[in-house]
């Protein structure tokens, strides 16, 4: 398994993470089981959010842990807090981001998570409340590391001129298919196209300047959980590509995909949100494979954007 050492956060991480958002419907032995299989093939990185299933995905995962024979300091536990779906609202205040910890940590069954990420932007958000409550936290050791998740830089400065913890993670929508991070400097200054648009500030650059590590949500997704591009009959080209180098590398078109991300230089972790093991191994397979310069911009342009 390729791994990463994140900048003023945790050393030595998978660069794959296996999110925990479709760990609700399973009982506590199947959750055990995804655990496990998922450590056995180096994934030492779970992702978690408040709003998952309102907590149950938490809840199952604590309550499976003990059964898969793993030490709590062998992996790294991540939640995201703010997204209040039960009251239509995200929420940074203060109270919130302390009781939603607590409650994390309740149902994890831990007495600290790794990492705590912001999870998409309160509009009316206070930067001293949130600093208030890292500090609070981090003093507690409740929580070791701290970032956000869909934050644009401009946010994320309002956020560093209060919080004294460095911010090592932005999770992001990142796919070969879903490519806007880095799609727009090609066509900067061009009035014939959409990609000209700058959508997200140069939130890619910005992450690289100031060593925060982007993870990847949605890799194998095209559009906003519409569903995977691999093997998808809308995209011929795109998995005609994959599917040559797939053969090449003797791995699956599902690593290949995985691996196009993992090749950009910026060093990001893609989210695997799978809870079948055969899946996520072929998503492991991904760290196998080093694309060249050649095959990656092949793949980029056989998702159906073009060189200006």
């Amino acid at each position: 398994m390729k791994t990463i050492n994140v900048v003023n956060g945790p050393q030595n991480v998978s660069a794959i993470v296996q999110g925990c958002m479709r760990m609700a419907p399973l009982s506590i032995d199947e959750a055990a089981k995804v655990i496990r299989n998922a450590y056995e093939l180096g994934v030492t990185f779970f992702d978690h959010a408040t709003c998952y299933t309102n907590g149950e995905c938490e809840q199952r995962f604590g309550d499976a842990f003990p059964k898969t024979g793993i030490k709590r300091g062998d992996i790294i536990l991540q939640s995201k807090v703010g997204l209040c779906f039960e009251r239509n609202e995200f929420d940074w205040t203060k109270e919130n981001i302390l009781e939603s910890v607590d409650d994390s940590l309740r149902r994890l069954g831990t007495d600290y998570l790794d990492v705590v990420l912001l999870h998409r932007p309160d509009l009316i958000f206070e930067p001293e409340e949130v600093a208030e409550a890292f500090q609070k936290l981090s003093d507690s050791g409740k929580v070791r590391h701290f970032g956000v998740s869909n934050v644009m830089p401009l946010q994320l400065e309002l956020l560093k001129k209060y919080v004294k913890q460095p911010l090592v993670f932005n999770q992001l929508q990142f796919s070969i298919e879903q490519s806007q991070l880095i799609d727009q400097p090609l066509y900067m200054n061009n009035k014939t196209t959409e990609f000209s648009i700058n959508r997200d500030g140069d939130i890619l650059d910005y992450c690289r300047l100031h060593d925060i590590t982007i993870q990847a949500w949605s890799p194998l997704q095209h559009g906003f959980f519409k569903g995977t591009f691999v093997d998808n009959p809308d995209f011929p080209e795109l998995n005609k590509a994959l599917g040559e180098v797939a053969e090449r590398e003797g791995v699956s078109k599902t690593a290949i995909a995985i691996a196009w991300i993992l090749r950009h230089p910026a060093q990001m972790q893609a989210i695997a949100g799978t809870m079948n093991p055969d899946h996520l191994r072929d998503i492991c397979d991904a760290s196998k494979v080093k694309l060249s310069h050649h095959d990656w911009y092949q793949l980029y342009l056989a998702a159906g954007k073009y060189l200006p």
